[in-house]
C-alpha cells in the first residue's frame, strides 16, 4: 500500500459528467473529499479503498432546485411546517446531495429556517426566500399584500446571501399582477433572480404575459407542465411564445409535486423536444406519497418519455447549478467537490403517475445504488462500501476503552 494516492476509488462504472462532455466507461478517484482523477483505468492499487461500481452509472450529485424542507416551524398543513420534509431524510436516498428549498420561508422567518434547518442539515442546501414575509405558512397569509415588503425581503436574501439564491412568489389567487410586479421589485433591489409559482390562472394575468414579458433573462417559471399551462397549440405544435420566452432568457423548471405535472402537457412537449432547464421534485409530504414520489422518478419519466440519459443526467446536475448560478456543483471536475451519485439504469416493465393519477408505461427505470457527499458515503443500498463481517476483527461494535466484551462465567 506504499503507492496509495487516494482515499476511494468508483472503479468500472459508466461516468456521465455533461458538463465535462464525459459519458462512458472511466474511474473516479477522490482525494480529501474532492475529485482526485477521472481516467479509463485507474489501478485499485492506488486506492486506500476501491469500490466495483461495474454496471452502474456514475454521476454528479444531483441537484434539486425545487423542494420544501422547513419542516420544523410546526404551522399544521403548511410548506411553512407539516408539508415540508426534513432533507437528510430524503436527499441522499436519491441521489441527491444538493437541494433548495423554494420560498418556505419569507423575511420574518429566514433566520429561524437557517438556524434550524439549512446550517444543521448535511445535504448541501440553497433557498428562495418568500415575497411573503411569512412564507408559506398557510393558504391565507399567502395571499397578504400587505406582508409583501420588497425592501424586507431584499434585506433578508442579502443578509443570506450564502444560501439565497433568489426570491420566490407561490399560490397567488387574486387576478392582480401584485406578487409577481413585488417579487420582482425584491429581486432588482437584492440583483437575484426570481421564480414564480404563478398560482391560479387568471384571465386577468395570462401565463403567456408572464414569461413573454415580465420575467426576465434568468428569471424561473416553475411548474411548466402544470395542467393549465398552455402548452401545445390546435396544430399538435409546442405554441410559439414558449420558444420566444426561452430566447429571451427566461428558464422553465419542472417542480413536479402533487398537482403540478400531468403527462398530458409533459409527454408531447418532451416529444418535440420542449425539454426543461432544471428537472426538480417540489418534493413535500404530499408528492413524496403520490405520484411525483422522489428524483430518480422524476428523472425516470424524462427517460421514458423520450430524453437521452444524458440530457436527463444533464438537467439534474450541472444546468439546474446554472440556474440557481451555483455551478461549483453538478459536475466531476477535478478539484470539485466530490458529490456523487451512483445509478442503476434497469430495464424492464415500469409504470409512471403524473399528479392526477395519469400513466405511463415505461420499460427503464433509474434507481440510487450509492451517494457520496464530499467524498464520504452518506447512502449505500448494497453495502458497496461495507466489509465482510467474516474479515473483520473481532469483536465488533465494542467501544474501545469504555466497554468490555464479557460473557457469563
Amino acid at each position: 500500500m506504499t503507492d496509495v494516492r487516494f482515499d476511494l476509488l468508483l472503479k468500472g462504472g459508466h461516468l456521465i459528467d455533461p458538463k465535462n462532455s464525459i459519458d462512458g466507461p472511466f474511474d473516479l478517484a477522490i482525494r480529501d473529499g474532492l475529485v482526485a482523477a477521472v481516467a479509463a483505468d485507474i489501478p485499485a492499487s492506488k486506492a486506500a479503498t476501491s469500490i466495483d461500481v461495474s454496471g452502474l452509472h456514475v454521476t454528479p450529485g444531483l441537484v434539486d432546485i425545487h423542494t420544501h424542507m422547513y419542516a420544523t416551524a410546526g404551522n399544521p398543513d403548511g410548506w411553512a411546517g407539516d408539508k415540508s420534509i426534513h432533507p437528510d431524510g430524503f436527499s441522499f436516498r436519491s441521489g441527491v446531495t444538493t437541494m433548495v428549498d423554494t420560498g418556505s420561508a419569507g423575511w420574518r422567518n429566514i433566520d429561524d429556517f437557517r438556524n434550524r434547518v439549512l446550517d444543521r442539515c448535511a445535504t448541501r442546501p440553497y433557498a428562495y426566500v418568500n415575497i411573503i414575509g411569512l412564507g408559506m405558512t398557510n393558504p391565507t397569509s399567502e395571499q397578504n399584500d400587505a406582508d409583501m415588503n420588497c425592501e424586507r425581503v431584499a434585506a433578508a436574501a442579502r443578509d443570506h446571501e450564502g444560501v439565497c439564491v433568489g426570491i420566490k412568489t407561490a399560490h397567488y389567487h387574486s387576478p392582480e399582477w401584485t406578487s409577481v410586479d413585488r417579487t420582482l421589485e425584491a429581486g432588482e433591489l437584492a440583483g437575484l433572480p426570481i421564480m414564480v409559482d404563478f398560482g391560479f390562472f387568471k384571465r386577468e394575468r395570462p401565463y403567456h404575459e408572464l414569461v413573454g414579458e415580465r420575467l426576465r433573462s434568468g428569471d424561473i417559471s416553475t411548474h411548466m407542465y402544470r395542467g393549465p399551462v398552455p402548452c401545445i397549440g390546435e396544430d399538435g405544435k409546442v405554441l410559439p411564445y414558449l420558444h420566444a420566452a426561452r430566447e429571451r432568457g427566461v428558464l422553465f423548471d419542472v417542480g413536479h409535486g402533487a398537482g403540478s405535472f400531468v403527462f398530458e402537457n409533459a409527454v408531447p412537449c418532451v416529444e418535440q423536444g420542449w425539454y426543461p432547464d432544471s428537472i426538480s421534485t417540489d418534493l413535500h409530504v404530499n408528492s413524496m406519497n403520490t405520484g411525483m414520489l422522489d428524483m430518480t422518478t422524476t428523472m425516470s419519466k424524462f427517460l421514458v418519455m423520450g430524453m437521452s440519459l444524458q440530457s436527463v443526467v444533464e438537467k439534474s446536475t450541472i444546468d439546474a447549478a446554472r440556474v440557481i448560478d451555483r455551478t461549483q456543483h453538478g459536475h466531476l471536475s477535478v478539484g470539485a467537490a466530490a458529490d456523487v451519485a451512483v445509478l442503476r439504469l434497469s430495464s424492464g416493465s415500469f409504470g409512471y403517475e403524473d399528479s392526477f393519477g395519469g400513466y405511463l408505461a415505461g420499460d427503464r427505470r433509474l434507481t440510487c445504488e450509492l451517494t457520496l457527499k464530499d467524498g464520504q458515503i452518506v447512502f449505500d443500498w448494497n453495502g458497496y462500501g461495507a466489509t465482510d463481517y467474516r474479515q473483520m476483527p473481532t469483536p465488533v461494535g465494542v467501544r474501545d476503552g469504555e466497554e468490555r466484551f464479557a460473557p457469563p462465567g
